[in-house]
């Protein structure tokens, strides 16, 4: 297609050389070389015919066979010219027969016979000389009109005739052609909705086409064709691409269809100008974006300075493997929005500490031990040895479920504040469009992983310019697992509109990711106490942290919400609250009222005003240590009725406990945070 263009960066690359004369000899030398060929050619049909003559002068079945192969080659030049353009294929047969009917008559009577000298010193130079034009007039970037070469033909046919291609740059499985659209009369525009039919020209499909607009220029940009689908191999996760290094070295998550690697980053980089983002995960059912969330997380657990806390409302269906290397895991439901709430209240505790250490923002030194006086919290400037503050991933995989349960806005603050905090909020949907998620907090997640989806989808998962350049992931739908657009801080933009395609695992991936887990356990970071701190205040018992591996959850401080503790670890199992009760001391006389049931009451009693406070205290109490830190008047439905207690009863002493400091409100109507005791003393 970039015939014309290819002699213009020739043309250029002639004129390259010194300005004494040797330079100039060299320049001359150069400039001649391309048209030696056809005198070459000349030349050697003079010394074949005069050789030639020796051999076969006089001799008839010579004659004949010549004859046969001249005719031969001049209808093979022909066949073989059905690609090119009509003057070039009527040339190079024209050449050939003039060429071959010489030789045939210089071999059987002589090169010196008759007219044949004469026909060899005026044809020759003429047909060598006319190659020689037509190569000098193949470098024209400013023709117009008819015979101007492929490329101005292909731009006649989908409407940009009056476009110019400049310089072409050629890599393997990648053309880069500078296009100048005619001024006042195209803009890029044009060229995006050409972009299909460009396609259509080459034989390709519609995503291996693409325009990147200069940002400087209207009529100008980039179009970039991929011959080659290299995507269409599938390639297996191997492992993580760097086990041990920092979350802020770049992410591998795949390859492009020029076979680059597919790279990724969360956290920001102060030094090369890059912002920390958050990212959104969109594809349809059958897109790949089980393997696409797969390739992240797995690439996020190998990285030593940050901490995973991950919902999953298909029960870690697709995540099991990976469970143990999170620092907190939750189901879904309640958990979740506890784990929303937890997420709210760290980014300020986070925020203070980066702060009071002197960053500006996360980098990975703030993940280590705080020993240099330029990062200290001490009001002396020495160092404060404080430990470090690992990187946060809050991901919310299959977050339709959770913006249904809690509003479509429910991430919106965590978007808005969240990476100045060193918190990266991912989440994973099939349809990020405007019925599920808010626009605010679309527009605060500025990363994006576009899989298959309805065309009709594209722009909630896209950028318009993105589109606009070529990018279409409604071209692939269910049909190509894993292909996916990239758009995120440190990628260049005009990689944005390149398809690329996702690892891709298979049941010999889970042992992988099995040791990558436990990888993680003994070599992972841990929550820092600021996190820690911050994440129990609001979930309690909910936050429970990960583990060391072997340790049992009293080693751990932590324990998961509703465990069965069937070890025995020595001494006395008491509750906190009996610890200072001596075991042979008797037991106080019964006062009035106190052998009354509490639970299970039979039918007709209604406890007093006094009697329904203590329990319902009591079943805030019971919420609090099964991990359950969210409730709402739905959830003492079962309770009321035990009790004979009505709903608008409840809702009051919800009220009531906000004013006494045991609930928060959340950003649900209707539903209240439960703050744990030891944080409400």
């Amino acid at each position: 297609m970039v015939e014309r263009n290819v002699a213009e960066q020739q043309h250029e690359e002639q004129l390259r050389g010194a300005s004494d004369a040797s330079g100039l000899g060299k320049y001359l030398v150069h400039r001649a070389k391309p048209h030696f060929p056809p005198w070459l050619g000349v030349g050697g049909v003079g010394l074949a015919g005069a050789l030639g003559s020796l051999k076969w002068a006089d001799s008839a079945a010579a004659g004949v066979g010549l004859t046969l192969a001249s005719v031969a080659l001049t209808g093979a030049t022909w066949w073989a010219g059905r690609a090119t353009s009509q003057q070039r294929r009527l040339h190079s047969a024209i050449t050939v027969a003039t060429g071959s009917a010489w030789l045939t008559a210089a071999c059987l009577a002589g090169p010196t016979a008759g007219p044949l000298p004469d026909l060899y010193l005026m044809g020759g130079p003429v047909v060598a000389l006319s190659w020689n034009v037509r190569m000098i007039m193949r470098r024209n970037p400013d023709a117009t009109g008819e015979g101007e070469g492929a490329d101005k033909g292909l731009l006649a046919k989908v409407g940009l005739a009056r476009a110019q291609i400049g310089a072409t740059t050629v890599e393997p499985n990648r053309v880069t052609a500078k296009v100048a659209l005619a001024a006042g009369e195209q803009t890029s525009d044009d060229v995006g909705k050409s972009l299909p039919h460009i396609a259509s020209a080459l034989d390709l499909p519609r995503t291996a086409v693409r325009f990147l607009p200069d940002p400087d220029s209207e009529r100008r940009g980039e179009l970039v064709i991929v011959p080659e689908d290299m995507l269409s191999e599938v390639a297996e996760w191997e492992g993580p691409s760097n086990l041990g290094g920092s979350i802020a070295e770049p992410l591998v998550i795949g390859r492009y269809d020029d076979g680059a690697p597919l790279l990724l980053w969360l956290p920001g980089d102060p030094e090369a100008k890059r912002n920390a983002t958050h990212l959104l995960i969109a594809g349809g059912t059958g897109s790949g974006k089980g393997d696409t969330a797969l390739n992240l997380l797995s690439e996020i657990l190998s990285r030593r300075d940050v901490i995973v806390w991950f919902s999953d409302p298909k029960m870690f269906q697709d995540f099991a493997p990976l469970r143990p290397g999170l620092d907190w895991g939750v189901e879904g439901g309640t958990d979740t929005e506890v784990m929303v709430e937890a997420v709210k209240a760290i980014i300020p505790a986070r925020t203070r500490w980066l702060g009071a250490h002197g960053y500006r923002q996360w980098v990975p030194e703030a993940a280590g031990q705080q020993k240099d006086p330029g990062h200290t919290c001490r009001p002396d400037g020495r160092a404060c040895g404080c430990a470090g503050m690992p990187f946060l991933v809050s991901w919310f995989e299959e977050a339709a479920n959770t913006l249904r349960n809690l509003g479509d806005d429910a991430f919106t603050g965590i978007a808005q504040e969240a990476r100045s905090a060193g918190v990266a909020l991912v989440v994973s949907l099939q349809r990020p469009s405007y019925d599920q998620m808010s626009t605010s907090t679309r527009a605060s997640l500025p990363s994006v992983i576009a899989l298959g989806c309805d065309p009709r989808d594209e722009g909630f998962s896209l950028p318009d310019a993105v589109i606009d350049a070529g990018a279409h992931p409604g071209a692939w739908g269910n049909r190509r697992p894993g292909y996916c657009y990239v758009v995120s801080p440190g990628i260049p933009e005009d990689r944005y509109p390149s398809p690329g395609r996702t690892l891709a695992f298979t049941a010999r991936a889970v042992s992988t990711l099995e040791v990558l887990a436990a990888w993680a356990q003994r070599n992972g970071a841990r929550a820092d106490p600021i996190t820690a701190g911050a994440a129990s205040g609001v979930a309690g018992r909910a936050y429970t942290g990960r583990p060391a591996p072997g340790a049992t959850p009293q080693q751990s401080g932590l324990r998961a919400a509703g465990e069965e503790d069937d070890m025995d670890h020595g001494g006395l199992h008491v509750d906190p609250e009996d610890a200072d009760i001596d075991p042979e001391e008797d037991l106080p006389e019964l006062d009035e009222g106190d052998d009354a049931p509490i639970f299970d009451q039979e039918t007709g009693h209604k406890p007093s005003p006094e009697e329904a406070r203590r329990l319902f205290a009591h079943a805030i109490a019971e919420f609090e240590a099964t991990g359950q830190m969210i409730v709402g008047p739905k959830d003492f439905m079962d309770w009321c009725d035990r009790h004979q207690l009505s709903r608008p009863w409840v809702s009051a002493r919800l009220k009531d406990a906000a004013l006494d400091g045991r609930l928060e409100p959340t950003g649900q109507t209707g539903r209240w945070r439960i703050v744990p005791a030891l944080t409400a003393a």
